[in-house]
């Protein structure tokens, strides 16, 4: 299931108002803006994950993924633009 992270009616971000614990129930509720990376798609963070296990290495990565070093960059730069805006979404 994909988290929600832009309301369905104006499409602005949206916050996490509860938590729960599974086993003692307890809740807390708030206004608590979600973590950047969680804005992310599933593909995005899996790509975020594979960057630092590869130990940062683009040229790791493209080898691991079968592509050309210049397309690994551009997604890269792909994600990296990405960030910035949402970044700049922030109040």
């Amino acid at each position: 299931m994909k988290l929600p992270v832009y309301c369905p009616s104006c499409a602005h971000p949206l916050n996490v108002s509860q938590l729960r614990c599974e086993t003692c129930l307890t809740q807390v509720s708030g206004n608590y803006e979600l973590p950047l990376y969680l804005k992310l798609s599933r593909e995005e963070q899996d790509f975020i994950m594979d960057f630092f296990l590869a130990s940062g290495s683009i040229k790791e990565m493209s080898a691991q993924a079968g592509i050309s070093y210049p397309t690994m960059r551009n997604k890269m730069d792909d994600m990296i633009e990405k960030i910035r805006k949402l970044k700049n979404e922030r109040p």
